[in-house]
Order: structure tokens, then sequence, then C-alpha cells
């Protein structure tokens, strides 16, 4: 069970390493991403940090994005350390969540579906004028 403090813990680590990626982190292999959540162990030793680009292009590209999380990670560290008042500053590790993609392509195939693709038809929606004239 995750305590609220990890919880609280984990949104800060999220927040400002939104922000630090975003303004401080320069390595060309990192463009547009959204962390999408933080897992922090219980002793606050590591987190696992959950992203997903917000342009979805090939798998290569992703992959470079990935590594260049993975080398930019012990700066973003030292960087979370001065901005976050904890005793241990965890160790990052990225991962990529898919979860977003998922979604956008079951959403895509629901959308594709021919029943849902027509609009629904109003039935029961004569007025009473329309139901005497009949």
């Amino acid at each position: 069970m995750v305590s609220l403090r990890n919880e609280r813990i984990a949104e800060q680590v999220r927040s400002e390493l939104s922000r630090l990626i975003r303004e401080e982190v320069t390595d060309p292999r990192i463009s547009l991403l959204t962390l999408t959540r933080v897992k922090v162990s219980p002793d606050l030793s590591t987190a696992t940090v959950f992203w997903s680009p917000l342009e979805l292009d090939d798998e290569a590209e992703t992959d470079e994005m990935s590594q260049g999380l993975d080398s930019a990670a012990g700066f973003l560290r030292s960087r979370l350390a001065s901005a976050l008042s904890l005793r241990r500053t965890p160790a990052l590790s990225f991962r990529h969540d898919r979860s977003i993609e998922e979604g956008s392509r079951t959403l895509a195939l629901i959308r594709s579906l021919p029943e849902l693709a027509k609009e629904p038809e109003d039935e029961g929606s004569a007025t009473d004028e329309e139901k005497g004239k009949e």
C-alpha cells in the first residue's frame, strides 16, 4: 500500500521533473513529452518515472528519447535534490508509458465502427403536431 506521503512526494517529483525537462534539459533527443506518473519506493530510494511522447512518431525516435532521458537522469536527480527538501533524493529510472498510445488506438477503432459512425436517428422526437398529421 502506498502512503499518502509517498503519493505527495511522487507528485512533487513529477511536477518538478516536468519543469526541469522543459526548461533545463538541452539533450536534442528529448523532445515534447508528458510525465504520466511517478512511482516512489517506500524508502524513497528510487523513483520510476513513466513518460509518453506528445508526438507519436516511430519506435526509433521513442528509443532515442528513452536513451536521452536515461543519460539525463543524473543531472535531473541533482537538480531535483536542490529543488525539493528531501533527506534522500530518489534515483530516477524512466519507463515509456504506452497507455496513451493504446488509448488513442482504441478510440480510433471505436470511432471506425460503422454503427457509431452514423448519427443516431431520433426516435420519438416527433412533435405533437407531426403525430397528429400522421
